[in-house]
């Protein structure tokens, strides 16, 4: 949110928002790189140690490395591209003492001779059951095998986003990967992809349970009137906002504080105990009134004292 910003402008616009204490840094992909040079970290264990010492000063941990892209792409040469930053991110998630990267599942073609992702969402015609084995037996879960070892091995969790578009876009396609790939591989959990599904997100995350590993503070307001008469696959652009279905909104500008408190104490009970990562993609909001509406719901919900034992039973 803030990528036109210098790293020292970023951080002190994060250091007047006294209630925040951790950031997540894009390293590449989707995200960008704009406040870390990765290819000058990476492997450099004195500018990796020197980048720490200036978040460490200026109070702040990084909470989670993000390389958002689609490493099984079907062309070749992108796939590539997303899958090695995808690496050198979890080599510097290991320098840096970070414990999670999150990026996407990523969606392959339909066949080997395919130039373009597709994202299956119906059983029929058959084709597209067939479509969707291929993807996951061939493309999906090979790939996520070796990638998740390979984080196991540099300490690092994978945290993926679940997210319309790619093959893990609901609870059933995240359990489903992490069954089969292990238990090294988790979500990023993002409460916005979930709202616009019909999703009921504390429910969601009664059942990840613990495989949530990072999560972000996104909020999804639907416009009644354009749901009634389209329903909520929305293909239209961001711009057009007063056309679409729902739209991507600043904490609390979608549900109320109530919902968010609800969120906050599922997932406390399903035993997360990290950080509620703020997303501003709220075109109705300037940056910095966005993220600071959403810094102040989030301090009035989240519980950051540890929990008691019932004394009165």
């Amino acid at each position: 949110m803030f990528g036109g910003l210098s790293f020292d402008e970023m951080l002190a616009k994060v250091r007047a928002l006294e209630k925040v204490h951790a950031i997540e840094l894009g390293t590449g992909g989707w995200p960008g790189h704009d406040h870390l040079d990765i290819d000058a970290l990476v492997d450099n264990t004195t500018r990796a140690s020197e980048y720490r010492n200036r978040l460490d000063d200026a109070g702040l941990t990084i909470s989670a490395l993000s390389c958002h892209g689609n490493p099984i792409h079907p062309d070749r040469a992108t796939a590539r591209d997303y899958d090695e930053v995808f690496r050198k991110t979890v080599r510097l998630a290991e320098q840096l003492d970070v414990h999670v990267v999150v990026t996407f599942s990523g969606c392959p073609g339909d066949s080997e001779d395919a130039k373009h992702p597709n994202w299956v969402t119906n059983p029929w015609p058959p084709e597209f059951l067939e479509v969707l084995d291929w993807q996951w037996e061939k493309k999906t879960i090979p790939y996520w095998c070796g990638a998740a070892r390979f984080a196991a091995d540099h300490g690092v969790k994978v945290a993926l986003e679940a997210h319309p578009g790619f093959v893990v876009y609901n609870v059933d396609t995240a359990l489903k990967l992490r069954q089969a790939v292990g238990p090294n591989l988790g979500v990023n959990f993002d409460p916005s992809h979930f709202f616009w599904q019909g999703v009921d997100v504390p429910a969601a995350i009664r059942a990840l349970g613990d495989s949530i590993f990072h999560v972000h503070a996104k909020d999804v307001a639907l416009d009644r009137q354009n749901v009634a008469v389209n329903g909520v696959i929305d293909t239209k652009t961001y711009r057009r906002m007063a056309e679409r279905s729902w739209l991507f909104r600043s904490v609390g500008w979608g549900h109320d504080e109530l919902e968010w408190k609800r969120i906050v104490s599922a997932l406390r009970l399903a035993g997360y105990d990290h950080v509620m990562s703020i997303e501003h993609e709220d075109a109705l909001a300037s940056v910095d009134e966005g993220l600071k509406a959403a810094v102040d719901l989030l301090a009035r919900v989240i519980l950051t004292e540890p929990p008691v034992q019932a004394w009165w039973t």
